[in-house]
C-alpha cells in the first residue's frame, strides 16, 4: 500500500484554504480541467512519502514514527505565503507550512534519517513544508496561476500546532485519493 507520514491540519485552517482556492480560481481564466484543486478535507503537511510499503512492514513504519514523535516536543508553525513549484509555468500551487520553522525541519530530518536507517530511500530534494492547493495540467494555466500567486506573498493564516504525527495509506481513485489513517502518535508536551 502507498503510505506517507504527515501532520494533520485543523478544520478552520482548511476552511480558509478552501476560500483561498475559490479566490484564486476566480482570478484566472482557465478551463475546468486545467487544474486539479485539492479537496480541503484531504489537505495535510506531508513530512515523508514512503511510496509502496508491503503489508508486513506497516508495523515497522508505525514504530519508527512513534519513536520519532516521542523524541520531539509539540510546537507551532506558520501557515503563510502562496507559492508554486515549476517556475514560470507552475505545476503545483501551494501555501507554505513551517517554511522557516527549525522545529519542523528537525522533526522532518529525524524522520528522514530513521527511515533511511531502516532501508527506505532518502528524499532527493530539500524538504519544503507546504499544503498543496492544486496540481496544474496545462502550461498556460500554470503561467496564469503562478502570476496570480504572486499577489499572495503576504498571505498569512497564522499558526498551526504540530501535536502529533500520522501514518496514512493513500489509495488513488479516479475521483481523487482516499486517505486512511493507520497510526496517530503524539509529540510530547513541552
Amino acid at each position: 500500500m502507498r503510505c506517507f507520514v504527515a501532520i494533520d491540519i485543523p478544520e478552520e485552517i482548511r476552511a480558509e484554504l478552501a476560500d483561498l482556492q475559490k479566490d484564486l480560481a476566480g482570478r484566472v481564466d482557465i478551463r475546468k480541467g486545467d487544474a486539479k484543486w485539492v479537496e480541503p478535507e484531504a489537505m495535510h503537511l506531508t513530512l515523508k512519502f514512503l511510496g509502496e510499503v508491503p503489508d508486513n512492514q506497516i508495523v515497522e513504519v508505525c514504530k519508527i514514527v512513534e519513536t520519532v514523535a516521542a523524541r520531539h516536543a509539540a510546537f507551532d508553525f506558520p501557515v503563510e505565503q502562496v507559492g508554486s513549484f515549476g517556475g514560470h509555468s507552475a505545476r503545483v500551487l501551494w501555501v507554505g507550512a513551517g517554511l522557516n520553522s527549525p522545529e519542523l525541519g528537525q522533526l522532518q530530518q529525524d524522520l528522514e534519517e530513521q527511515f533511511e536507517q531502516a532501508g527506505w530511500p532518502r528524499e532527493g530534494r530539500q524538504f519544503s513544508g507546504h499544503l498543496t492547493l492544486c496540481r496544474i495540467r496545462n502550461v498556460k494555466a500554470g503561467e496564469k496561476l503562478a502570476a496570480a500567486a504572486k499577489q499572495y506573498t503576504d498571505y498569512d493564516l497564522g499558526t498551526v500546532e504540530a501535536a502529533s504525527l500520522c501514518v496514512y495509506e493513500s489509495q488513488l481513485k479516479p475521483q481523487g485519493p482516499i486517505y486512511t489513517r493507520l497510526g496517530h502518535y503524539a509529540l510530547h508536551e513541552q
